[in-house]
């Protein structure tokens, strides 16, 4: 769909706020932005409140960027995805569908971040990461390299998920727990503590490793099983 915009002063005001078009895109931009002029704003994308979109960031389809939220370099909010707070999106990273990123979280590099995810707290989601289906991360989490944290999996407290490791399903990874290799945590598994699963471990069912354990090689840990 080609835009053309014919009028970039102020068209609506919204709570009291003026939003006019930007010129690249038509979508809406509240007075109280900043949205350089090479930046892409969809026409029925809305960036509103302190948020900044700058380089050659876009922002598609029916996407918001608000708060005080950054998306700069090339990175890309689309579909119905939702940046807010003080998060800061940047690099090549992909933000879709009804992803939510929020609060003091960092995503960056070459992440892609999709389908119902939630990163919020103090999370960082770097590297080629992805994030995707129902996926979680928060506090002061952190998952990069290439790393996948997928299905209804959730990282949080001060968990890290890194190297080519893969959690998904229903399982959790928290508290100081670390995740590497190419290990992959599934089912309802949880890994928690001071916890470490790397190598080419898996953990898996209704299995708990915690306390200061540590399962690598090629161990399996599965059924109800318990390592600590």
């Amino acid at each position: 769909m080609e835009v053309n915009v014919l009028y970039t002063n102020p068209v609506i005001e919204i709570d009291g706020v003026k939003y006019h078009h930007h010129p690249n895109g038509g979508g809406l931009v509240a007075e109280t932005t900043y949205v350089a002029p090479t930046a892409y704003i969809g026409p029925f994308a809305r960036v509103f409140d302190n948020a900044w979109v700058c380089g050659d960031a876009q922002v598609h389809g029916n996407a918001w960027v608000y708060g005080t939220a950054w998306v700069y370099g090339t990175a890309r909010v689309s579909g119905n995805a939702r940046v807010y707070g003080n998060a800061r999106v940047y690099d090549d990273a992909r933000v879709c569908n009804n992803a939510r990123v929020g609060d003091n979280t960092l995503v960056f590099g070459n992440v892609l971040v999709f389908g119902n995810v939630l990163v919020f707290g103090n999370a960082q989601v770097y590297g080629d990461a992805r994030v995707y289906g129902n996926a979680r991360v928060y506090d002061d989490a952190l998952v990069c390299d290439t790393a996948r944290v997928y299905g209804d999996a959730q990282v949080y407290d001060d968990a890290r998920v890194y190297g080519n490791a893969q959690v998904y399903d229903d399982a959790r990874v928290y508290g100081n727990a670390r995740v590497s290799g190419t290990a992959w945590v599934c089912g309802t598994a949880r890994v928690s503590g001071n916890a470490r699963v790397y190598g080419n471990a898996q953990v898996c069912d209704n299995a708990q490793v915690y306390g200061t354990a540590w399962v690598c090689g090629t161990a399996r840990v599965s059924g109800n099983a318990r390592v600590y």
